[in-house]
């Protein structure tokens, strides 16, 4: 067949290139999840879900929110996420991706401006392509050159509505948005801001509640719980009105099963655990910051070094998963991230500091990298 003929000859060039994706097993120490907290195989949760399961928590929903997938544990997480992140209300989705494709393939319209960073995620693209406001990008981290555009822009376009889309941590750079600069932006220009914390909930900020806190701006977050907090899905948090909109005309909200009750009750326990014992937090920023030492230490540049996401681009893709595999070989699971996930000529090594790995750990992960780069 013609459509698999040239299905397979697209796969061969991906081969030459050295950028076909494979599933993988897990080997060694995980440098390579985002369990920042290490909660996914916690003794904690494993307790609540046997709590869930005595009070008779459903694993599935059956349905959508709208059938009769909707449960109380959705109600309570939204209730209890509203009040934890700050926002008027909050919405419970299946993932980050399906959350980000809900919020801007929905909420900006047509004749609205959707100024994003240039190195925001696949999933807000994803939402962007499907939704009917004009989008255009901002230069990474840079504040400046979105006011100049939101500048030009406004000059012939007086009526439409402006948001400002980025993630607080990036997921491949693990550098932070300068958020307060961009927050006195959204408010000069009466903008909305898009704050994706998928990196950040259950690291950064009080109690793990992410970075978009105390902001002038009207701001609406998304905050994953299959990362820091050690479950799946996605919160949207924010005002009454978004959440009510994407309620009613989110296609990827009313159209997907809702995600499993069961679900809903774990993430309600890790947001408890956040709030009940800093232990696990106060760990994690200690692990992150002694991996910064031996990075450092190793030679890995400053400007790498910003959270508990640690980029060492190496450029070239096959040099890349060789030093990938033998990292893997030597015991450490760190993963090759390679274009287009990454701009062209900027092939990494994305190492992880997650909860499943101690100070020792790391400093091993260190030592062996350095004798192989």
């Amino acid at each position: 067949m013609t459509a698999l003929k040239r299905l397979d000859a697209m796969l061969g060039v991906l081969d030459a290139r050295h950028r076909r994706r494979s599933l993988l097993p897990r080997r060694g120490l995980d440098f390579a999840s985002n369990d920042y907290l290490g909660l996914t195989g916690s003794p904690e949760l494993a307790q609540a879900a046997r709590q869930a399961l005595d009070r008779g928590v459903p694993l599935g929903s059956g349905g959508s929110r709208l059938l009769r997938g909707n449960h109380a544990e959705h109600e309570a997480l939204e209730a209890e996420a509203a009040i934890f992140f700050g926002s008027e209300t909050a919405l419970y989705m299946g993932g980050g991706f399906q959350a980000n494709q809900a919020i801007f393939s929905t909420l900006p319209a047509a004749g609205d401006l959707v100024l994003h960073d240039a190195l925001i995620h696949a999933s807000a693209h994803e939402g962007l392509r499907l939704g009917r406001a004009q989008t255009l990008a901002f230069a990474h981290n840079d504040p400046a050159n979105a006011e100049r555009i939101i500048q030009d822009w406004r000059a012939t376009n007086a009526d439409g509505q402006i948001w400002i889309a980025f993630e607080s941590i990036y997921s491949m750079e693990g550098d932070a948005a300068p958020i307060r600069d961009l927050s006195d932006l959204a408010v000069k220009y009466d903008a909305i801001l898009v704050v994706d914390e998928a990196h950040a909930t259950g690291v950064f900020g009080p109690q793990g509640r992410g970075m978009a806190h105390d902001l002038a701006a009207e701001v609406l977050t998304l905050h994953t719980c299959g990362k820091g907090l050690g479950v799946s899905g996605g919160l949207i948090c924010g005002s009454k009105v978004l959440i009510e909109t994407l309620v009613n005309r989110a296609r990827p909200f009313i159209f997907a099963t809702a995600p499993a009750p069961f679900s809903a009750s774990m993430v309600r326990a890790s947001l408890r655990l956040l709030q009940e014992n800093d232990a696990r937090l106060v760990a994690t920023r200690d692990r992150i910051s002694h991996a910064h030492r031996q990075a450092r230490r190793i030679g890995i540049p400053a400007a790498a070094l910003n959270s508990q996401i640690i980029p060492v681009v190496l450029a070239d893709d096959a040099k890349t998963m060789r030093a990938a595999s033998e990292l893997q070989d030597a015991g450490f699971d760190v993963r090759g991230i390679r274009p287009p996930t990454v701009p062209r000529g900027t092939s990494r090594l994305r190492i992880s500091i997650t909860g499943n790995v101690s100070n020792d750990d790391i400093s091993q992960l260190f030592q062996t990298l350095a004798e192989i780069i």
